[in-house]
């Protein structure tokens, strides 16, 4: 970007975007308004709308975006660490951000053209960008049926699409299409446009409130300059992807957090000692200190290694700065790794942890008041976005034959 480009978005954008400091701060009070009532709005399946109007009052999404381009300037390392905060409180929120942290990253690093500065600024004053590609009944995935139709010098767009994770509680989304000469075409455009219903049909047993179910478009209006190109296997989609897949875990991570929260708050409050324990009370108990301090480890090094990928995608991030071709491939193949390596061990301990909270009480700790399951089946369907076995293949191939088919295209790596 020019420097004249980038003196005119500073003095273009909002005077108000707050600091790196500032947001990660706004976060904590965001969480703890939201932790207060998690487990029931969770159990009656109450969408967190109050949650997502402060994330967009306290401008939250802009933390990635540059200081050149008018943003706070924070790190990947920085983003996930805000999406662990807001993740303790309720794992549904981080993950309804994860469409619009994809596109801001595609902001931050690329290049400003005409329109992405419009979105840009929509960014900059506290929107939210969502939306959804995937479709249900198709052969295979990644097959699109939805139609975008050119209407005089307009078009309209037609059809279902899934997985639209936060799109509900979004001011943009974007959807892909096939246009009229039979190849993909994307859209981006306001959600309360005309034609645009979201169904909030996710029948998942966990990540219940991040509306991932369906979004129908019914001759909804498309402008000229609201079309978009898919961007999955350039260098920065492919940063995005992993990036993407690292924000699961992450979400997935402050389910975790949750859990050994919840389980020192009841053993403190609500446990009683066995019949056959020595102890008083329960946090005497030494069984019970001992499955505490085991959950403490857990947490611990789930977290752990959450930052440690987000620093090695930090450093995919800088190397963009150089313009160095060989430099920017390693670092994107890197990225692949560190984030499929994280899940694959993550998983394992976060559903644990999920799991061995039981072992603190006995019949009390599965009331559905409580809503203890609720960090296990959460953690349990994060995981299950992607193969995790096939994961551990790749991973395989990799380093016993240099195979980096799948690390390189750009989607679930």
């Amino acid at each position: 970007m020019s420097n004249a480009n980038t003196a005119s978005l500073e003095t273009t954008s909002l005077s108000d975007v707050p600091s790196r400091d500032e947001i990660l701060a706004r976060a904590k009070d965001i969480a703890a308004f939201a932790a207060k009532d998690a487990a029931r709005r969770e159990r009656e399946r109450q969408l967190p709308f109050d949650v997502f109007a402060r994330i967009k009052q306290a401008k939250l999404g802009t933390l990635r975006i540059p200081k050149s381009k008018g943003g706070p300037g924070g790190s990947i390392t920085d983003y996930i660490e805000l999406l662990m905060i807001l993740g303790e409180a309720d794992s549904n929120i981080p993950h309804a951000l994860r469409s619009h942290f994809n596109f801001t990253e595609h902001l931050a690093l690329g290049q400003i053209e005409l329109e992405d500065r419009r979105h840009l600024e929509n960014v900059l004053s506290g929107k939210l960008f969502a939306g959804a590609s995937t479709e249900q009944g198709t052969k295979r995935p990644g097959e699109i049926t939805t139609r975008l139709s050119a209407d005089g010098d307009r078009y309209k767009l037609n059809g279902r699409k899934w997985y639209a994770t936060g799109t509900a509680f979004a001011d943009f989304g974007s959807f892909s299409a096939i246009g009229d000469d039979e190849q993909p075409i994307g859209v981006l455009i306001p959600l309360d446009r005309k034609g645009i219903t979201v169904l909030d049909d996710w029948d998942s047993m966990g990540q219940r409130m991040t509306a991932s179910g369906g979004v129908l478009l019914d001759n909804v209006e498309v402008l000229p300059h609201e079309l978009t190109t898919r961007r999955l296997t350039t260098q920065i989609g492919r940063h995005c992807s992993a990036m993407r897949q690292l924000h699961l875990a992450a979400s997935a991570t402050g389910a975790v957090q949750a859990a050994m929260r919840d389980g020192i708050e009841y053993v403190l409050k609500q446990a009683r000692t066995t019949l056959h324990s020595a102890a008083e009370t329960a946090n005497q108990d030494p069984f019970v200190q001992k499955t505490i301090g085991e959950l403490s480890a857990g947490a611990f090094a789930v977290k752990t290694l959450i930052r440690e990928a987000a620093r090695t995608l930090d450093v995919t991030a800088l190397t963009f700065q150089t313009g160095d071709e060989a430099a920017i491939e390693a670092a994107l193949i890197d990225g692949s790794l560190a984030t499929a390596r994280t899940q694959i061990i993550a998983s394992q301990l976060s559903l644990n942890v999920a799991t061995t909270i039981y072992e603190l009480g006995g019949g009390s700790a599965t009331s559905s008041e409580r809503n203890f399951d609720r960090h296990w089946r959460n953690i349990r369907t994060v995981y299950n976005h992607n193969p995790l076995q096939h994961k551990a293949r790749v991973i395989g191939d990799y380093y016993l034959n240099g195979t980096t088919t799948h690390l390189a295209e750009g989607r679930v790596f």
